[in-house]
């Protein structure tokens, strides 16, 4: 519950901390009418919904196990995920658009150093949000809280660009306003495209990953009983994973030997590898 508990939290956090920044950027870029800081404030509006999609999705993720869905409803984080990687992409299309544009009109382009504020309280705003993030983000393998991590990191080095166009618009080198703009819209575009196959990866039931099966197959070879491992399987559950896998022993032990070794293998792969949910074993006679 501690898991779901703290990423709630901090759902709630990237949306005060993102509406406050949406409303400063847009103000200020809509007078200066530069595209960067426009195109950055339109990334504050996904932050938004990420963090919303984020808050959403950890609440139903959070949901037990029913008759309904036995496993559980883990995989909405995914699901959620996907969608907020769907926005970004979306909104990296349109702010790619007007940003090629703003370069053909870079005479409208008023600096303000009201730019340069907003730039570097952007920064300070959304370091602090992703050190916090990032640390949940490692302490649970939360998919869901990693892109808002992500993302958050992602917007420190995009501000920062935001305002390097700022002080290079004050020389009157309006181009670069632009540019950053196309920068930000193409950064945006990749970590959504990322965001979206790491979920999909998952939503697809894609095979637990080779270190986390080797570390299995590490605690079966120490187990002198067993002859030969085949058939081993795997698939999501919410972040975990259930595994299931053959194993062969000496067919003149009892039905109760041969599964007590079974017992005791699953309890120890249980205790010791946190990627996994459930193991299931079956026994056969070699």
């Amino acid at each position: 519950m501690d898991r779901y508990n703290s990423v709630n939290k901090a759902s709630i956090l990237g949306i005060i901390g993102n509406v406050f920044l949406l409303v400063i950027k847009a103000i200020v870029g809509f007078i200066s009418k530069s595209q960067a800081m426009i195109a950055d404030s339109v990334n504050s509006a996904g932050d938004i919904f990420s963090s919303l999609m984020t808050y959403i999705g950890n609440k139903i993720a959070s949901k037990p196990n029913d008759e309904s869905h036995n496993m559980g409803h883990g995989k909405a984080e995914y699901i959620f995920s996907m969608l907020i990687s769907i926005s970004m992409v979306v909104i990296s299309i349109k702010l790619f658009a007007d940003s090629v544009s703003s370069l053909l009109y870079t005479n409208d382009y008023n600096f303000s150093w009201l730019l340069v504020i907003v730039c570097i309280i952007t920064i300070a705003t959304k370091i602090g949000l992703y050190i916090y993030t990032y640390s949940l983000s490692k302490k649970y393998n939360n998919l869901l809280i990693e892109a808002n991590a992500k993302d958050h990191r992602n917007d420190c080095i995009v501000t920062a660009f935001t305002l390097i166009a700022s002080i290079l618009g004050a020389m009157n080198i309006l181009w670069f306003d632009g540019v950053t703009g196309i920068g930000i819209a193409i950064w945006i575009c990749i970590t959504g495209a990322k965001i979206f196959m790491e979920s999909f990866n998952v939503l697809m039931d894609k095979a637990i990953n080779e270190e986390s099966k080797q570390k299995v197959l590490d605690i079966i070879n120490n187990y002198p009983e067993i002859k030969k491992v085949q058939h081993f399987n795997s698939t999501p559950v919410g972040y975990k994973y259930q595994i299931s896998f053959t194993i062969y022993v000496d067919g003149n032990l009892s039905t109760f030997e041969s599964h007590e070794i079974a017992n005791r293998l699953e309890k120890e792969i249980d205790e010791k590898i946190d990627e996994i949910y459930l193991t299931i074993i079956h026994v056969n006679p070699m």
